[in-house]
């Protein structure tokens, strides 16, 4: 028994529906399949690097798609002819599909194939309106609006 009940959790905590979603699904989904083999590391505080080992794939092969909160890779092998007979095949030459849940405010910054490896450098680029921020205590005080009675067309208060 590998499922795990975040009812507990859902109870008290507001606001991660998301997160306990994503948890549920990749425990539903997580079929055994582990190809393409793939290496996800952490470059920095707001960087990270996916690897995936593509033995044998073009970049015409390949397809990237990064929506919002999802990055999809898929490779399609294209049908090619051998001119000898194999005796043994063990370089898998099946597509692939690899779905990797990202985190609010990571983007796809760069993706390179070099020696059989698929290298995708990922950001995390929180907006200046989210960044936490000082607050001063007891500081300038919030400004006030002043309502006048009379007010000439040029915004000046008129003489009684």
């Amino acid at each position: 028994m590998n499922r795990v009940d975040f009812t507990p959790y859902r109870r008290s905590m507001v606001g991660f529906d998301r997160l306990f979603d994503i948890l549920e699904n990749q425990a539903r989904g997580s079929s055994g399949d582990k190809y393409p083999p793939f290496n996800i590391e952490r470059r920095g505080n707001d960087a990270y690097r996916i690897t995936l080992a593509v033995a044998g794939f073009k970049p015409e092969d390949i397809d990237i798609t990064a929506h919002q909160n999802l990055l999809v890779i898929e490779g399609r092998k294209g049908e090619e002819t051998a001119d000898g007979e194999f005796l043994h095949v063990g370089i898998a030459q099946r597509g692939f599909e690899r779905r990797f849940e990202l985190a609010d405010y990571v983007r796809v910054e760069n993706a390179d194939l070099e020696n059989g490896l698929l290298i995708i450098d990922l950001v995390r680029e929180v907006p200046e309106a989210m960044k936490p921020r000082k607050i001063a205590i007891g500081g300038t005080p919030p400004l006030e609006v002043v309502e006048s009675d009379t007010t000439n067309d040029d915004g000046s208060s008129a003489a009684a």
